[in-house]
């Protein structure tokens, strides 16, 4: 690599944040599965504890393998600094408490996983965190839910059950005009499909547990800094823009500048909260991640040859994925995910709830089962599970009615994973 050419998105996927240990020459980077790191003496010690230096004390704050996952991630997003935490929700959690105090509100879409909505909508009250809702079908929404104690605004990239494309650009404007972050889930999309920030986002978060991970084996989750917010302008984020008492009086965002927010998360949230992610599912997750390019190709492919072929067929409904001609969402697809839509979409079936609950009865090489992600094609009626905590009209609205099936495409050969399909629509 010449220093004028920046390395492409496979070799960071491969090598962005690892360097062979020094200790012992091993090339892949090595499980740390430590509690605690020994200090130089006393002052290295303070030093580390007050923040005046960069190092490693205790596994739930940080760990030498997790470390790699961030910065991995991080560059491959084209953010400043990134935190690797427990799980999804995790990531989730860590950003509001970092940003959020009681009584304050934040907008996000309707189009999420149903586990978030249960999460913003009922877990975040016992905080005083109020959330109101948007609708990425009308983007006025978005500019109408603003108030004097709107702090963040949240969507997915690619929402999660039902496929759609978040035009992150124009709610970007809104978080903008409102003087908020703008925080992006990237999970469906992966940074292989969409870079949120260069469409507005100031934050992005993953559940690491389905495509960066990809193979169903660990749980974790990412939050990543764009550098681009001015935590300072308005007073609106205390953790970061006032002293902080624990760390005498150390104002974050003053001290750490465009990374200060992945710190704070790490130094309140993480160390206080504690969701830390283990060394050994870091280790997992990075191995994923070097092939991360690899599979979301051959996710997208095969997401879109199924996609054709259940929109032929005379016991599907409807099909929703942003990759077919003439899908609402095609356009905004070509514009935020070029590469391809994605592994996940979902279609309706004629015969309502009880065709969809026969569906996923009836395939055999699918699993049936509540991830997305895998290398596997996994299958999923979302009103029977996922989402069936909501009410109908929640169902309805997040792209979960009865009639909903939801796929996750995985790489296995395209005419194994059809024929599957096809014979569990022929016992409906």
């Amino acid at each position: 690599m010449s220093d004028n050419n920046a390395p492409g998105f496979s070799t960071l996927a491969i090598h962005a944040g690892a360097q062979p240990d020094p200790s012992t020459g091993a090339r892949a980077t090595p499980i740390y599965q430590t509690t605690s790191f020994v200090f130089d003496d006393v002052d290295h010690a303070a030093s580390l504890f007050g923040l005046q230096a960069f190092g490693n004390i205790y596994t739930r704050i940080g760990n030498p393998t997790c470390a790699v996952l961030e910065e991995r991630v991080a560059t491959l997003e084209g953010g400043t600094a990134a935190l690797a935490v427990a799980s999804g929700h995790a990531a989730e959690h860590l950003v509001f408490h970092t940003l959020l105090e009681p009584g304050d509100e934040f907008i996000a879409a309707r189009q999420l996983y149903g586990g978030s909505i249960n999460q913003f909508g009922e877990a975040y009250k016992k905080f005083g965190w109020n959330v109101k809702w948007a609708d990425i079908n009308d983007i006025s929404t978005f500019k109408n839910a603003v108030s004097d104690k709107t702090k963040a605004i949240f969507v997915e990239s690619i929402a999660n059950p039902g496929g759609a494309i978040t035009d992150i650009a124009a709610i970007a404007e809104i978080a903008k005009e409102a003087k908020v972050p703008l925080i992006v889930d990237n999970t469906m999309a992966t940074p292989y499909l969409c870079k949120p920030f260069e469409h507005g986002a100031d934050i992005i978060v993953h559940s690491a547990t389905k495509f960066l991970g990809g193979h169903g084996n660990s749980i974790g989750g990412l939050i990543v800094d764009g550098g681009t917010f001015d935590w300072s302008e308005d007073g609106k984020y205390p953790s970061l823009s006032q002293p902080c008492a624990s760390y005498s009086g150390m104002v974050l965002h003053e001290t750490f500048g465009n990374f200060a927010f992945a710190i704070a998360c790490r130094v309140l949230g993480l160390r206080d909260l504690g969701p830390a992610l283990s060394p050994f599912n870091a280790f997992m997750i990075l191995t994923g991640i070097e092939t991360l390019p690899l599979r979301m190709q051959k996710h997208s492919d095969n997401a879109l040859a199924v996609a054709k072929y259940l929109k032929g067929h005379d016991k599907v409904e409807w099909v929703s994925y942003a990759g077919l001609d003439g899908d609402k969402f095609k356009d905004a697809a070509s514009k935020y995910c070029p590469k391809g839509a994605g592994a996940v979409f979902t279609f309706g079936l004629k015969g309502g709830y009880d065709a969809g609950v026969a569906l996923v009865s009836n395939v055999e090489m699918f699993s049936h089962l509540a991830n997305i992600g895998d290398t596997r094609s996994l299958i999923i009626h979302p009103a029977s599970t996922t989402h069936r905590q909501l009410s109908d009209e929640q169902k309805t609205t997040a792209g979960a009615g009865p009639e909903v099936v939801r796929l996750s495409v995985g790489i296995e050969d395209l005419d194994d994973i059809i024929a599957d399909l096809e014979q569990a629509l022929d016992r409906i």
